[in-house]
């Protein structure tokens, strides 16, 4: 009997166990592989959650997209701006109208840190150049001689201020025979507020304004660590879109010892604006009109302003 001779399968195959099981294996095998192929094809065809709203066209998904790309958008500006001025924020919208005709209502304000782009014939260290100083070396920004300032006085609550800085006084000087007859309302220094000058600092005045600050009562000879930062460019009318979302626009003109005031909001991270809750009374002296700023207000003082 030949090694083939003996019974057979019923299925006519051969009897061995190990064939017949290695063909039924790899028959179940590649059953087995191709549902898994078509499981791992159906898993690719099948898109993340970025790749939906990426190719998102309406729903949520695409006001997600929307959304993320215009905050996006903003916060690269901002670090942009930050990276270039020193200061946050680096813009300032004007409301009022002392710095008229070279700043007006609604203008927006790019600024810079002290340090950045100081002229050589600036005061020390603090990057300004007063008109005084302006008017020799023939500096000239916004319309007229000298650096436009945004100061700030830490002893006083109300916001900051943006005017020109006219000149340098120290601690103790009589700075009455300095100052220009046209923006002083005495005879003498003694009849004068702020002088003698009770410490070293810059005189500022609004170009509008018929006083300087420190004569009409403003501030006090601006210290250099006052100074918040130095205005750079203007950009017109786009001030208004920061001050109409505040609900805060009045109807102005420029006022006498009227002073553009800067109010930090926290609901804007880039913009400052002037002014707050408009509420308007007459002081006694003059009549100069001023902005009675409401209980909800960071700052809950007066601060001047134009109508």
């Amino acid at each position: 009997m030949s090694a083939d001779d003996g019974p057979r399968s019923p299925d006519g195959h051969g009897s061995d166990p190990g064939g017949g099981d290695g063909i039924e294996r790899e028959s179940g095998t590649g059953a087995d592989s191709g549902t898994t192929g078509a499981g791992v094809d159906d898993a690719e065809d099948t898109p993340g959650p970025l790749r939906r709203i990426a190719t998102a066209t309406d729903g949520p998904l695409l006001i997600l997209r929307e959304t993320a790309l215009s905050v996006g958008a903003v916060v690269a500006i901002g670090l942009l701006l930050f990276a270039i001025s020193g200061v946050w924020p680096p813009m300032v919208a004007v409301e009022s109208g002392s710095m008229e005709p070279h700043m007006h209502k609604g203008d927006l304000v790019f600024i810079t840190d002290t340090g950045r782009f100081a002229p050589d014939t600036a005061r020390e260290e603090t990057g300004v150049v007063t008109r005084e100083v302006g008017r020799e070396v023939e500096y000239w920004k916004f319309g007229a001689y000298g650096s436009v300032i945004v100061y700030d006085d830490p002893s006083d609550a109300g916001p900051p201020v943006i005017h020109r800085a006219q000149f340098w006084v120290e601690e103790g000087e009589n700075w009455y025979d300095r100052a220009d007859p046209d923006y002083v309302s005495a005879s003498d220094c003694t009849e004068m507020r702020n002088c003698p000058a009770p410490n070293d600092g810059f005189v500022t005045k609004g170009d509008a304004n018929s006083q300087y600050d420190q004569v009409n009562g403003i501030s006090e000879p601006v210290k250099p660590e006052w100074i918040v930062g130095i205005a750079r460019v203007r950009v017109p009318y786009l001030g208004w879109v920061r001050l109409g979302v505040s609900g805060i626009v009045l109807d102005a003109t420029p006022a006498d010892g009227d002073d553009t005031r800067i109010e930090r909001l926290g609901t804007d991270p880039l913009i400052e604006r002037v002014g707050s809750d408009p509420r308007m009374e007459r002081l006694g002296d003059g009549g100069t009109p001023i902005t009675v700023l409401g209980p909800g207000d960071r700052t809950g003082r007066r601060a001047v302003t134009a109508t």
